[in-house]
């Protein structure tokens, strides 16, 4: 593969991840953070640890800086492997830097490519770009050390959604050569309903408040995960898959249930193994509270989103609503009213065929 200069944005784990993975495939690798006083010894020593499956060694990364401007200029794609609550943040720190052609490529779908661009949008620095977002993180990783990550799993299959979707085809011819695994879906909207974290985490947060507020650390996917909890999960998951049906998608819909079953005829993203790798690695076990991005990210903008999108097609999601409604119990918190929705996106007053064509063509 050819060396690429490219930028990874953020300092969470995924962003070390994608930094040193990308380091070590042979790329030039750019990057930068929002909280360089986190981050002193990056800053110093320039290099990132990469341990566990995959790609393993010592990451030069060839630049960190503060200077937002610097890490992206000139570069064919951006990384951003950020939460999708920090998304919109993002869009305004990035927007006056961004060039025509360039890819940015974001966190598991949440609609955040249409998000972000609306950002740009509304704020003039919308460019000539294409905004894609993964069904899932390229790797469950977590940080070991301020300068280490450990890789617990591979994406082996891993759904795009481009934003604008016209834009898919090459934005997928780039993107394959960092990583193979990724193949195309319709577009944002399928992508953000491929998107399981909104699916798994929240079962495994409600059904896991007991241990979770009283043991220091908990592994809701080892423990945390019984047969009466998988079933839950898997009942959830098929609104997700009826909601994709209503709406016409026919890329894959990858069932949960291949994630569980090592012997399914359908690989999942992850692969067969994934989630006994998962649990082997014991990377999962840690401190967990109603704050936690299992509940900021995957249910304040995921699941919100994804209750929103059944009132959007008229499909009934009786399991989804009352987990966002007992979630939102413990948290405080009412999350059809703060999170993330097709009326927070400001695409209520459209119908769904209109929502396609927005999404098709851009702006």
């Amino acid at each position: 593969m050819p060396t690429k200069e490219i930028a990874v944005i953020g300092g969470g784990n995924g962003a070390f991840t994608t930094a040193a993975d990308m380091s070590l495939a042979g790329h030039r690798v750019r990057m930068w953070t929002a909280f360089p006083q986190e981050f002193e010894k990056l800053f110093e020593t320039k290099r990132v640890k990469l341990e566990g499956l995959g790609r393993t060694g010592e990451a030069k990364i060839d630049l960190v800086t503060k200077d937002l401007g610097e890490a992206v200029k000139g570069v064919k794609v951006i990384f951003s492997p950020s939460p999708a609550f920090s998304q919109g943040d993002i869009a305004k720190r990035l927007g006056p830097h961004l060039e025509d052609g360039q890819i940015l490529f974001l966190s598991p779908g949440s609609m955040g490519s249409y998000l972000f661009g609306k950002v740009l949008k509304e704020n003039g620095w919308w460019r000539d770009i294409a905004i894609a977002e993964p069904g899932t993180l390229p790797y469950l990783t977590r940080k070991t050390a301020p300068n280490a990550v450990l890789v617990s799993g591979l994406a082996v299959r891993l759904p795009v959604g481009v934003f604008p979707a016209k834009k898919t085809g090459e934005a997928i011819h780039t993107l394959k050569e960092f990583y193979p695994a990724i193949h195309p879906v319709e577009n944002a909207l399928s992508i953000a309903l491929l998107n399981v974290g909104p699916i798994i985490h929240s079962v495994l947060m409600l059904l896991n408040t007991g241990p979770i507020e009283h043991f220091e650390s908990w592994d809701i996917h080892n423990e945390g995960t019984t047969k009466s909890v998988k079933k839950l999960i898997l009942a959830h998951d098929l609104e997700r898959i009826a909601l994709r049906e209503a709406l016409g998608f026919t890329s894959h819909h990858y069932p949960f249930s291949d994630h569980y079953d090592e012997k399914s005829e359908n690989e999942w993203m992850y692969g067969r193994k994934a989630h006994t790798d998962l649990v082997k690695s014991e990377s999962w076990r840690e401190p967990l509270t109603f704050n936690f991005r299992y509940i900021t990210e995957d249910v304040k903008c995921n699941l919100a989103l994804l209750c929103s999108i059944g009132d959007l097609c008229h499909v009934e999601t009786p399991i989804a609503d009352s987990l966002l409604k007992l979630i939102g119990v413990i948290a405080d918190e009412d999350f059809r009213e703060t999170g993330r929705t097709i009326d927070s996106l400001g695409l209520a007053d459209k119908s769904v065929d209109e929502i396609k064509e927005l999404l098709q063509e851009g702006f």
